[in-house]
């Protein structure tokens, strides 16, 4: 099953209307590496659609995190809430300079959740890590050193 078709059986299984611009911000979503903000979902998808309000945009991700379509993985220190279309378990790297957000994804993830799993006692549906620090641009502008212990 694709993203799409993904998309539309759960709105359908949840009574929630197929429209072209809930349409058109999924896909923006899944297609992106780059974890927007309401703000500049809203700034792509008005070319498509110039009567789209910003607050359609933030109902419809509102829909989409409630329905497990979207990861909303708040605010990296810029005061916006950044959205992931990747809802697959992986890492995400945030750099509190310029607020770039990356993906990750290590082989250790699944054995990590494994092991919370078996010490929980939770049947696990997905998992989410936030690290936060300076991404390799940053420290060169910046002159920052990245210090391993």
């Amino acid at each position: 099953m694709n993203d799409i078709e993904l998309l539309t059986d759960t709105l359908k299984q949840s009574g929630v209307r197929i429209t072209p611009q809930r349409l058109a911000i999924y896909k923006l979503l899944v297609e992106s590496e780059a974890h927007p903000t309401a703000s500049v979902i809203y700034e792509q998808i008005r070319t498509q659609f110039p009567s789209i309000s910003l607050m359609t945009v933030y109902n419809t991700l509102e829909t989409l995190v409630h329905l497990g379509l979207v990861n909303s993985l708040g605010s990296i220190g810029d005061d916006n809430v950044h959205y992931d279309g990747n809802t697959s378990s992986h890492i995400n790297l945030a750099c509190i300079t310029c607020h770039k957000i990356v993906d990750i994804n290590l082989p250790e993830n699944k054995s990590q959740e494994n092991r919370v799993s078996v010490a929980s006692g939770f049947q696990l549906i997905g998992a989410r890590m936030m690290y936060y620090g300076f991404c390799p641009d940053c420290q060169k502008q910046t002159n920052i050193t990245n210090k391993k212990e």
